[in-house]
């Protein structure tokens, strides 16, 4: 049975069970079917392309057209809001999009559309939803066709369509539901889009497929998030990091705010300790990470409390190999840092219509490469220590940028920091940071490079470090460290 059927079967087992709350209602699960083959009718009228756009926020609304455009066998592409419109507008020609579900506010946020996009408007579609529409057979996406194509945030380039197929996305889910132990009794929290894979996986797919609930709330307001969790007791919260520091200080929050969770899962990038830290302090949860990218499905690693320890993004899930390479492509052993490849069912097909990139990312015994560097531990555990192409060189050292900001991050004047790489004629390349500084902190250089003296080797304390009044991030909130220079008249 494929894996969209097999959802449309979990909907119909408990058709009036609240599958969904979003800011604007709550869904039972009959709805959401029922909603979908309304919208499959407009989709067939409006579209005679094999993919459909979906731009949406985060809401019930989402897994309602996803269910639509698999129940025609059609892909669907999200589209990611807070891409630029010229970002937004090649992710469209690229995809070959003739039509795109949305709604007015999302058209108000992007400032509008292509002209010769049809666009299916949910919220001026009310009066066509009303009745009992002839019910549909769920057809599934063709077993070699992508089911989704989630489009990378282009740090680098242009973005690039990761296709998922239909048991990629199966296998991710069966592989956290087994890790978690996941069943109909839990509870998600989310706020991550659903046009990015976290969001799509775990909070869109995951509780779809378990027949457990969703909560989901369509922009990141500490004080609501608290509320939510107070009103709904969740049993799991996947979040950035930046969301668990800005948790922690809600000053209304009641320290029993997030007692009912199972897992509170940090994703998308390293978690400071000072953060990690405060929450434990605040709420009684340890936060534990994640590790996945969008061309895994995305999650590779969840590290489970029982099984903490700090910067450890857990072992791999089952059916999931990692090795730990040498830039000559060796095996290294426990310890030693090198990249981290990826093997499993999860994995992604490729990326739309490039097949020498697609060729490019799979190593010669079918890993993928994940630019990110790592090392196990004895225990198997994975930490995260850099990327590839961010690791500085210093006078021949490798320095890995995280380091130096797990330093500045614990400093009590310091919101967040980056690090990257500065020309020098003697060493090579030096340490430059960057650092946003809390409300009403003053901004002391020679302050902070002594704290760092005080943790650090020499050769990693910072040439310099420079105050910025807000660090550049992507749409998960994930520092971008590429588009810090240390000439700002460069790039």
């Amino acid at each position: 049975m494929s894996f969209a059927r097999a959802i449309s079967r979990r909907l119909l087992r408990s058709p009036r069970r609240i599958a969904v709350v979003d800011d604007q209602r709550r869904w039972r699960s009959i709805e959401l079917l029922v909603g979908s083959w309304h919208l499959a009718r407009e989709i067939e009228s409006a579209s005679r392309r094999p993919r459909i756009g979906v731009m949406l926020p985060t809401s019930g609304l989402f897994p309602m057209a996803l269910l639509a455009a698999w129940s025609l066998g059609r892909t669907i592409v999200p589209l990611n809001y807070l891409l630029r419109r010229e970002e937004i507008e090649f992710v469209i020609e690229d995809a070959g999009l003739d039509a795109v579900v949305t709604v007015g506010p999302m058209l108000d946020f992007v400032g509008g559309l292509p002209e010769s996009l049809r666009l299916l408007k949910l919220d001026e579609m009310k009066a066509k939803f009303k009745g009992l529409p002839r019910p549909r057979r769920m057809r599934g996406v063709p077993a070699d066709e992508p089911a989704v194509i989630l489009y990378t945030s282009g740090t680098s380039g242009r973005p690039k369509g990761v296709m998922l197929l239909e048991r990629n996305l199966a296998a991710n889910v069966r592989q956290c539901r087994e890790w978690a132990d996941f069943d109909r009794d839990d509870v998600l929290l989310g706020v991550l889009p659903q046009f990015h894979s976290f969001g799509l996986t775990v909070l869109t797919l995951l509780p779809l497929a378990c027949g457990c609930r969703a909560i989901y709330t369509a922009r990141f307001q500490p004080a609501r998030l608290v509320q939510l969790a107070v009103e709904h007791r969740p049993t799991a919260f996947v979040a950035i990091p930046s969301m668990f520091n800005a948790l922690r200080l809600v000053k209304s929050a009641p320290s029993d705010a997030f007692s009912s969770l199972r897992y509170a899962v940090s994703g998308g990038e390293p978690l400071p300790d000072a953060v990690s830290t405060g929450f434990r302090e605040r709420f009684g949860v340890t936060v534990a990470e994640g590790y996945g990218l969008t061309e895994t499905g995305p999650v590779s690693n969840w590290c489970r409390p029982q099984e903490y320890r700090p910067h450890s993004v857990g072992p791999p899930l089952p059916e999931v190999e990692e090795r730990i390479v040498d830039p000559e492509g060796r095996d290294l052993p426990p310890g030693e840092d090198g990249e981290v490849r990826i093997k499993g069912p999860n994995v992604m097909a490729g990326y739309y219509r490039r097949p020498e990139e697609t060729a490019a990312a799979f190593d010669e015994r079918g890993f993928f490469r994940t630019g990110d560097m790592g090392r196990f531990d004895e225990a198997g555990h994975l930490h995260i220590t850099g990327r590839l192409k961010e690791m500085l060189i210093v006078a021949g050292e490798n320095v890995f940028p995280r380091e130096i900001e797990e330093v500045l991050d614990a400093h009590p004047d310091v919101k967040a920091s980056a690090v990257v790489g500065m020309s020098d004629p003697s060493r090579g390349e030096v340490p430059l940071a960057f650092v946003e500084m809390i409300e009403g902190a003053v901004f002391d250089e020679t302050s902070l490079r002594s704290h760092c003296r005080s943790r650090l080797g020499q050769h990693k304390v910072p040439r310099e470090i420079r105050r910025i009044e807000e660090l550049p991030r992507n749409a998960t909130g994930k520092i971008m460290r590429r588009m810090l220079r240390a000439d700002p008249a460069e790039g």
